[in-house]
């Protein structure tokens, strides 16, 4: 019973900080039953997710500089998508007039809905991280995990020598967080698979709500392939380190300036 009442605890702060991706599944989902007026379906999920950030922001539930954070994914998620697109890599085949070289401007949400996910969940269950990487191993670790997005479309893909990097340098690396008052901890690398996984199974509903197509779903619906996991996994790493050092960047200024 001790163990049912934490997992309920743990489901529900989970729920809670995925508010915003949850919206952008709603709307995909509405949007593709009843059509709405005036604009292109791909305009309206735009303002949905405007409107969802800014209420999220105006009562509370988000802050500034989570703000900037989710902006930044935004910008992120926005240049690979206009990337991955002109490589035919998926589509965007629905009208819409706030495109940007075939790319609807909503995507990037989506985007940034995984952030915003991080962001919530590392505030409301008390993140903290043993054991991290120092910061010059980090950061080009992250990079190199981006850029393979767009390099292995001409150079070798290297994202399983990536992973197995990715292993080695967070092995030692745990995260605590907090459930119903008592402290848990779980190795870092297990909650970068759980968190990439579920993306994944999040990512089948979204192209079933026509949110995007991939080539071998332009006739009809089928699943997404399982070997997408690994993308979305480094997806994940990539967003959970820049989340980290933001975080712990300003943690630590903040300690300075408690000190002085």
């Amino acid at each position: 019973m001790r163990a049912f009442i934490q997992l309920t605890h743990f489901g529900w702060e989970q729920a809670l900080s995925c508010l915003f991706p949850v919206v952008i599944f709603s709307a995909l989902a509405i949007t593709q039953f009843i059509p709405l007026p005036f604009l292109p379906r791909y305009d309206w999920l735009l303002i949905i997710c405007l409107l969802m950030q800014w209420w999220m922001l105006r009562s509370g539930l988000e802050t500034k500089d989570e703000l900037k954070v989710i902006t930044l994914f935004h910008l992120i998620g926005l240049a690979l998508e206009i990337f991955k697109v002109h490589m035919g890599s998926w589509s965007y085949p629905e009208e819409g007039y706030f495109k940007i070289f075939g790319v609807p401007l909503y995507s990037g949400f989506m985007y940034a809905s995984v952030a915003s996910y991080l962001c919530q969940a590392w505030r409301r269950i008390k993140v903290e991280l043993v054991k991290w990487p120092p910061f010059f191993i980090v950061v080009p670790l992250a990079a190199a995990i981006y850029l393979n997005f767009f390099t292995h479309h001409f150079l070798i893909d290297i994202r399983w020598w990536l992973s197995a990097l990715v292993l080695i340098v967070f092995c030692r690396s745990w995260v605590l967080y907090e459930v119903n008052g008592t402290r848990y901890r779980m190795p870092l690398a297990l909650s970068f698979v759980l968190i990439g996984f579920f993306i994944w199974i999040a990512e089948n509903i979204a192209t079933f709500f026509g949110a995007w197509q991939y080539p071998n779903q332009t006739d009809t619906w089928s699943l997404v392939h399982l070997g997408k996991v690994s993308s979305w996994l480094l997806l994940v790493i990539v967003s959970f380190l820049i989340v980290a050092t933001l975080k712990l960047t300003k943690g630590k200024n903040a300690t300075k300036g408690n000190v002085h």
